[in-house]
């Protein structure tokens, strides 16, 4: 296995396979921890939501590029990629505790477009601060 992945060409099919299966395994996380239904807001046309939902693929997105970029495996891309998630979900926890006035999920499916696109920023900016760290 090790020689196919010194194929860049294959090494790429590689990370690229991961990082799909890992984003849908996150979103459904993510669908899982969050009041409401992503994909049927957003066909609803709830801007919000789509914000909010493109704020956490680009995040986990972003943390992969990092762990990719770091790791010369696929499997400690996997991992560092996975740990990466787990402080982004973390992050989006923070948020919520620290919004004590208003509930997010609610503001988002509300279509508080204010609120999704803090969360979206949110979603991004931690993205860089966790893939600097990722080694």
């Amino acid at each position: 296995m090790e020689g196919w992945l010194a194929n860049p060409y294959v090494e790429t099919v590689a990370n690229y396979s991961v990082v799909v299966l890992s984003m849908i395994l996150f979103l459904a996380v993510f669908e899982i921890v969050t009041k409401y239904k992503n994909w049927e807001e957003i066909s609803r046309g709830n801007l919000s939501v789509a914000l909010a939902t493109g704020g956490k693929i680009f995040g986990i997105a972003n943390i992969f590029r990092y762990s990719i970029e770091q790791n010369d495996s696929v499997i400690d891309m996997t991992v560092w990629g996975i740990y990466g998630f787990i402080l982004l979900l973390i992050g989006y926890f923070i948020f919520e505790f620290l919004t004590p006035r208003f509930r997010i999920d609610e503001e988002i499916q509300n279509d508080n477009r204010a609120v999704g696109l803090i969360s979206m920023v949110i979603s991004v900016g931690l993205s860089y601060v966790i893939g600097s760290g990722i080694g």
